[in-house]
């Protein structure tokens, strides 16, 4: 099974606080780390985490509120001055671009390497990224501005080969590929062995599901069904309903029965109000509907 986990480098909304900085998530993914997000601080986050962001090839900005974003053309810079020469692939509003090449040129920034900007769409799901092994997506999400959450979910794969198997029916290694890809195999002697026999089911695939900045919104309810771990923003609580419902962001029980009408596995928790110093209220109120909570917190890595 692969390695597949979110790590938060912020978790505040849109002012930071001494402790927590605004949004920006790392997932790895197979080795490869994906950067969600990239709000003021993101990159000292990295740091502090003791993440090598060169490693960082593919970085995903949900919408165009600063702190969502405004860390981005910092962690540009220092790639840069750090000599990356490997391509980075940024996806985001297509404004986005815009801003990112003005910072560059009023400060005669001509980078090291290539940044290769993919425009995004807030009104329809589309695909971003795939390779052998994940794809990305993004969905709308309902926001003051255009907004999209993404989701990362895992390919099937091949099916597990018995390795004791392989030294018992000598099995060359050509045929393993073949094996894995539903094949039987005919030994030295003639004999067919079942696939059945040979190899066990393939990894259930996973899915982790990136719900940024949104009002209570049931559209996604079908995107993320299932999902393994659902991020879901919480701005405040439930006995500020009003004050969310005007900035169109979501309280701990809108949350928490988006998760539960998905059936997720676990739901977690983050974009918290600066006004909240204490979170295990949120955390609490939250979990009155949907048990398997978790609240963000830098640092926090979980396993999808």
């Amino acid at each position: 099974m692969y390695k597949f986990s979110v790590t938060i480098l912020g978790s505040s909304s849109a002012i930071p606080t001494s402790d927590r900085n605004p949004t920006a998530q790392l997932v790895n993914h197979n080795d490869r780390l994906f950067l969600l997000d990239c709000g003021e601080g993101t990159q000292v986050s990295l740091r502090k985490m003791h993440v090598h962001f060169q490693r960082i090839n593919h970085i995903f900005i949900s919408h165009l509120h600063g702190d969502h974003f405004f860390g981005l053309i910092g962690l540009i810079s220092s790639m840069h001055l750090l000599g990356r020469s490997k391509a980075l692939h940024v996806y985001g509003p297509p404004e986005l671009e815009q801003i990112l090449q003005i910072q560059l040129d009023v400060s005669l920034t001509v980078l090291s390497y290539s940044l290769i900007f993919h425009p995004t769409r807030s009104d329809i799901p589309e695909l971003l990224f795939e390779d052998e092994t994940v794809q990305v997506r993004s969905f709308p999400m309902l926001h003051r501005i255009p907004t999209t959450g993404f989701i990362f979910e895992e390919k099937a794969g091949d099916r597990r080969i018995r390795k004791e198997l392989i030294e018992l029916y000598q099995i060359p290694p050509h045929e393993i590929p073949l094996i894995r890809r539903g094949s039987d195999f005919l030994d030295s002697k003639g004999n067919l062995i079942s696939n059945q026999e040979l190899t066990i089911d393939p990894f259930i695939p996973r899915k982790y599901a990136f719900c940024s900045d949104t009002a209570y919104f049931e559209e996604i309810i079908d995107t993320v069904k299932g999902a393994d771990l659902l991020y879901h923003e919480t701005t405040f609580m439930q006995n500020r309903a009003q004050n969310a419902a005007d900035k169109f962001h979501s309280t701990t029980f809108e949350a928490a029965r988006i998760a539960q009408k998905a059936e997720v596995k676990k739901l977690l928790i983050g974009h918290y109000s600066a006004r909240y110093d204490d979170l295990q209220p949120l955390l609490e109120e939250a979990q009155t509907i949907f048990p398997e909570t978790l609240l963000a917190s830098e640092g926090l890595t979980i396993e999808v």
